[in-house]
């Protein structure tokens, strides 16, 4: 038996160049010391006191750098109450660039400053304090940049060591007061980033930034088109970028166009020190809004047809195109250039994808560059992004020149779509472009964060890993609701090396600290892991839709279901879940300071709160559902909760809006996201796009509508047995089962309150309250007396009796013969269910990533980039103990997180077995197309899991072992299942198996 194996990456990746990290570089002769952000700062003593110290930067020195200068004044007055001066004093801070700033130059010149390990890097700063730097001045704590953004950085991490949250103006986060603040000695620097270009995609802000911008802002500049985001927004986007370390901006294209909302954003760009980039849509630095805006009636301003089409109207595009560059020339700002060319709106190529077209069109572009710029194209930085559609350009061999950086991405969900080949190393190296927000196929996922911080690590880590440091960028949607992951993935890509994954908990208790105060960090990181898990789970917008597989194999939505199942008490469990979430949220917010409340409410507060709320208004609407379907008493009751939970919904978007930071943030918490399917009101595009008409956001209603019935005056017996309906039979017993306990339901349908009597015909059934009263209904836990159970498959009736009434409910209990035969995870209920990461043995490397999983960790063979022989017995494999009660055909369900084929050959490939038979091989990608989006792709990412099945016949009962193989690198298992023929549907899969 053979596959198809990936060992292109079985020698490492000295194929690929890796640009270092600081930590990489620290430490050799006369170099600084690496040292975390801000890690230099005491509030104890040290060696150089800011407080009273003046910030002194030279004019000669790039505005950006003179700019911040103000800014770490601003700070220091923040967190002192005392604003420091700028001109020098016998005690100062001296900010500026080598190279550029007479101040630095005039200290290195003296042999005062040692810029060793610093100078001539990218971005790299010094922070080091040294006496009698100048005539009259004793000492001097210095900052000091590679280059101007190196200072910029610099000044930034000194602001975060000091107490001053990246995020201090988009979420109103004060800064804990200091009366001392010192510099401790030595020379500090946070290196030089992994990844030179790293930054974010302000991207599908309508509703909420589109309308919160413009009203606190003002409009935009452009006339006619008052929606556009001015130069005032950009300045406090470009400072919590450089804040975070970031230098590169896609900026808002949802009819928006940067250049033309206001002649001064790209001069607040370059003022700023930002590097400006265009979407992947929108090549040679124009926004495809521009040509939207003035492409009109069949004209457009080069004398072509208006159409965004290079096939027929190319000598216009041309002309367009041309004029993007010369206005990067004129306007003297740094960019990145898009290349290539898409459909107008997101699209494909309206002119078809023939490979000959795309190179008339890049070398189009390539000459126009060179013409314009008067130099080799190569000297201005390009990027190539294969979005989507893009991608089988590459796939089927095109290349872009090789100074080109190529971006590959994600699917829009979080999961990398290719990998950098070490056999195509490149001058331009790669890049990558990863989603946070997403508008499109399967559902908008919009409205909070819903990132599991694993999920991005691991694919993060593996694009470092496989050479990918040239080109980061987010798609963080409004970037407020979205700050935490941004910031993760800012801090990732420049230093990868410091957060691997055991230190993410680490991470989260850092930007816990920065922004609520170091007594509460614990257990505000702690909730934030938590809050991440059960996010990725499923979006939020995706609650009401139900996906499953028709038998003809077609995928099938359902948008007026839960996609939890009523059985296992899954719908009530994970409801549960989040309502402990949220009171944990209400109790650490209640004990957080005054001062630290409207950050609190608008960082975590609101997501976990409202997160909360709607699960618990889904639960209640499907619940209604039900119970009108089955007429209980208690049908409008539910009604009313799903409706209070709308109400509480709306009540918290209004807090945010107008309650929080003394009405700052009204307009911006408009985001819909529970009508999602309702085409009977907003239309065909229903399901996948927000509540919308005429491209205005719609306000939320209840979908599916809860439904109201009439009760009746006279009693009637309803009687429900724990599962889905219909079901006349609970669920198999058995004295292994970790199942929730099976429970009957008695319910009225209606007002009249009546008694109950429920009867066993066998003595092992036992019912906890088999007598009692109903007014509306209740729920009875029926358990097996296994002493008094027979061996094997028995079988039993309950009767439920009320109202002149009668109910027969079915019962099995199945009792294996002898313990002492069982060994492993035992089968209880028809299945046996397994975590991943509880296997018996382990052969190769293997790596657990808790919390990756849907309900727990998940596990990856190690390393990511493979290595192991293209035969079996090479291959890393887990191994696991299972005990079955009967022979025959089995089949084995798998769950592994969604991943995509990322490496050079087809498919991505995992491979199970029980016993000695030969491992079965599995490609997981199968049916799935993750560049045309199809609805087995949506399917996999909308249920954040990729479920594969394979069918094994087994000779015999009793005990067997169960191998997962791992024959491709990348992917992760966090569940395994045996169906032995009882298993039913669920979302997340039954609880774990009971071992023994």
């Amino acid at each position: 038996m053979s596959v198809r194996r990936r060992t292109v990456l079985g020698a490492g990746l000295a194929a690929v160049p890796v640009l270092s990290s600081g930590v990489a570089w620290a430490g050799g002769d006369g170099a600084p010391r690496a040292t975390d952000p801000g890690a230099y700062i005491s509030f104890t003593g040290g060696a150089f006191p800011l407080v009273g110290a003046p910030v002194v930067v030279s004019a000669d020195d790039h505005p950006g750098v003179v700019r911040v200068a103000g800014d770490l004044r601003d700070d220091i007055e923040r967190v002192t109450g005392v604003r420091p001066a700028a001109a020098i004093a016998r005690r100062a801070v001296l900010v500026g660039t080598i190279g550029r700033s007479p101040l630095i130059d005039g200290l290195v010149a003296a042999g005062k400053l040692d810029v060793t390990g610093v100078r001539g890097r990218w971005e790299t700063s010094l922070q080091t304090v040294v006496d009698h730097p100048l005539p009259g001045v004793d000492q001097a704590f210095v900052i000091a940049g590679s280059d101007p953004r190196g200072t910029i950085f610099g000044a930034y991490d000194v602001s975060y060591g000091i107490g001053v949250s990246p995020w201090h103006w988009w979420d109103d986060v004060p800064p804990v007061h200091r009366d001392e603040v010192w510099v401790l000695p030595g020379r500090h620097t946070q290196g030089t980033p992994a990844v030179k270009y790293r930054g974010f995609f302000i991207n599908d802000e309508n509703p909420a930034l589109g309308t919160w911008a413009p009203a606190y802002f003002g409009p935009g500049k452009a006339p006619g088109y008052p929606g556009g985001f001015n130069a005032h927004f950009y300045a406090r986007v470009f400072e919590v970028l450089l804040r975070l370390k970031g230098n590169y901006l896609w900026p808002a294209v949802w009819g928006r166009a940067f250049a033309e909302d206001d002649p001064e954003n790209h001069r607040t760009a370059s003022a700023y020190g930002v590097v400006m980039g265009t979407s992947h849509e929108a090549p040679m630095m124009r926004g495809i809004e521009e040509w939207n805006r003035h492409a009109t009636g069949g004209t457009d301003p080069y004398g072509g047809t208006g159409e965004w089409s290079y096939l027929r109207n190319a000598e216009a595009i041309r002309a367009y195109w041309r004029a993007g560059i010369q206005r990067m020339v004129d306007e003297g700002f740094e960019g990145v250039v898009t290349l290539g060319m898409r459909g107008n709106g997101d699209t494909g190529l309206p002119d078809g994808d023939g490979i000959e077209l795309m190179q008339e069109i890049i070398a189009a572009q390539r000459q126009i560059i060179e013409e314009v710029t008067g130099r080799p194209a190569a000297e201005t930085p390009q990027v190539w992004t294969l979005y989507k559609e893009v991608q089988r350009y590459w796939d089927r061999g095109l290349r872009a020149p090789d100074d080109v950086t190529v971006v590959l991405t994600d699917d829009n969900w979080g999961n990398i779509r290719k990998h950098p080949s070490p056999a195509e190393p490149r001058g331009g190296g790669y890049g990558l472009y990863y989603h946070f927000d997403y508008v499109g196929a399967g559902r908008n996922y919009k409205w909070v964060d819903t990132a599991n911080l694993r999920n991005v690590w691991d694919q993060l880590h593996q694009a470092h890993a496989y050479g990918n440091h040239g080109l980061w960028v987010a798609n963080v949607g409004d970037l407020k609701g979205n700050e935490l992951p941004t910031e993760f993935f800012l801090d990732y890509a420049w230093n990868p090396q410091r957060w691997s994954f055991d230190r993410l908990g680490e991470w989260e208790r850092r930007y816990a600290r920065q922004n609520f105060g170091a007594a509460a960090a614990g257990e505000v990181a702690e909730l934030l892991a938590e809050y991440g898990r059960l996010q990725a789970r499923r979006k939020p917008e995706l609650l009401n839709r139900r996906i499953t597989l028709a038998a003809d194999g077609q995928v099938v939505y359902d948008d007026q279901q839960t996609p939890f199942s009523f059985g296992h008490r899954e719908l009530e469990r994970v409801t549960g879940e989040w309502r402990e979430l949220g009171r944990r949220a209400a109790r650490i917010g209640r004990r957080l300071p005054e001062a630290t409340q409207d950050a609190w409410f608008e960082l975590v507060g609101y997501e976990v709160a409202a997160t909360a709320n709607l699960y618990a208004l889904r639960e209640a609407e499907f619940t209604n559902l039900r119970y009108a379907r089955e007429g209980r008493a208690a049908t409008n009751d539910l009604a009313t909760a799903a409706e209070g939970g709308l109400a509480a919904d709306l009540d918290l978007a209004d807090r945010f809006n107008s309650r929080v930071a003394g009405g700052k943030w009204r307009g911006f918490q408009t985001q819909p996201h529970i009508d999602y399917g309702d085409v009977d009101r907003y239309g065909p595009n229903a399901p996948w796009q927000q509540p919308e008409k005429d491209n205005v956001a719609l306000p939320d209603v209840l979908f599916p509508a809860v439904r109201r019935i009439e009760v009746p005056e006279a009693a009637g017996l309803g009687v429900s047995v724990d599962g889905d309906e219909p079901a006349t039979a609970l669920p198999p017993f058995s004295p292994y089962q970790t199942r929730p306990q099976q429970f009957v339901e008695v319910f009225n349908r209606g007002r009249t309150p009546f008694d109950y009597r429920v009867t066993a015909s066998v003595p092992w059934l036992v019912v906890d309250h088999p007598r009692g009263r109903v007014t509306r209904q209740v729920r009875l836990e029926v358990r097996v007396d296994w002493s008094r159970a027979p061996a094997g498959r028995s079988s039993g009736e309950l009767t439920v009796s009320g109202a002149g009434e009668s109910v027969t409910v079915g019962c099995v209990a199945e009792r294996p013969p002898s313990r002492r035969a069982l060994r492993g995870f035992v089968e209880a209920g028809g299945y046996v269910a397994i975590d991943a990461d509880h296997y018996d043995r382990a052969a190769g490397q293997w790596r657990r990533l808790a919390g990756i999983g849907r309900t727990g960790a998940g596990m990856t063979a190690w390393p990511v980039t493979g290595g192991w022989a293209d035969s079996a017995a090479s291959w890393p494999r887990l191994e696991y103990e299972v005990s079955l009660l009967s022979a025959g055909e089995v089949t084995v369900w798998t769950y592994l997180s969604p991943r995509n084929p990322t490496l050079p050959t087809a498919g991505l490939h995992y491979a199970v077995s029980f016993d000695q038979d030969e491992p079965r091989p599995v490609d997981i990608t199968t049916g799935a197309d993750d560049g045309l989006l199809n609805t087995v792709w949506a399917r996999n990412t909308s249920d954040n899991v990729n479920r594969s099945a394979t069918r094994h016949t087994l000779a015999s009962p009793g005990v067997h072992r169960l191998t997962f193989w791992a024959v491709d690198p990348t992917v992760v298992v966090q569940r395994l299942l045996i169906d032995t023929g009882g298993l039913t549907p669920t979302y997340l899969g039954p609880l774990e198996s009971r071992r023994l």
